[in-house]
């Protein structure tokens, strides 16, 4: 647009230039060039002005996609969440019926703070955990992570797949990708499942 402007200006300039003194061009014809002119300029400068506002739209990038995240619920896929208003919620997935299944939360240290026995029949299952240790401390924040060891009645492992669920606490696209905070855990929103 803008180099089918500055022909415009060109024509128009070099027709003036060259007519003859004693015919000019009708003025109604002139008229109507310069009309044309006019809506050309008016044209390209729409024309920056939308791509100033796509700019200013992609300088916000992913992250005003994530705002719609704030104080949802997700289900991201993962192992570790955090500690939220007394409780941490994870879903886990089994391959097939286990006959034995062991829950172990731990801390940001590794550090074993819950052990329990799970569900052992074949698909999803819930498992919330108070943040009351097994030896009865109580934690009140931070992250922990779930590991899920299914065996079948041959001892041999059954396939797991964990996630992890929780409310979104803050948003950040400083990296250039949208992560979303539950806590003080930070999920890439492409892992984010489901969303409540």
């Amino acid at each position: 647009m803008a180099s089918n402007y500055e022909m415009f200006m060109t024509l128009l300039l070099k027709q003036l230039e060259v007519q003859d003194p004693t015919d000019p061009v009708d003025t109604t014809e002139y008229t109507s060039q310069l009309v044309q002119y006019a809506s050309l300029e008016q044209q390209v400068a729409n024309g920056d002005k939308l791509d100033s506002l796509i700019s200013a739209v992609n300088d916000l990038g992913y992250g005003s996609t994530g705002i719609g995240y704030l104080g949802r619920t997700v289900e991201a896929s993962g192992d570790t969440t955090a500690l939220q208003d007394g409780s941490a919620s994870w879903e886990y997935d089994l391959d097939d019926d286990a006959s034995s299944v062991t829950l172990t939360v731990t801390d940001e240290n590794g550090k074993t703070v819950y052990t329990t026995t799970g569900e052992t029949g074949e698909g999803t299952h819930s498992f919330s955990w108070d943040g009351t240790g097994s030896n009865g401390t109580s934690y009140s924040s931070g992250a922990y992570t779930l590991t899920v060891t299914a065996t079948d009645s041959a001892k041999a492992s059954v396939g797991v797949d964990t996630r992890i669920k929780g409310t979104v606490t803050s948003v950040d696209n400083s990296s250039g990708s949208t992560v979303l905070n539950i806590g003080d855990v930070a999920i890439e929103v492409d892992d984010v499942l489901t969303v409540s």
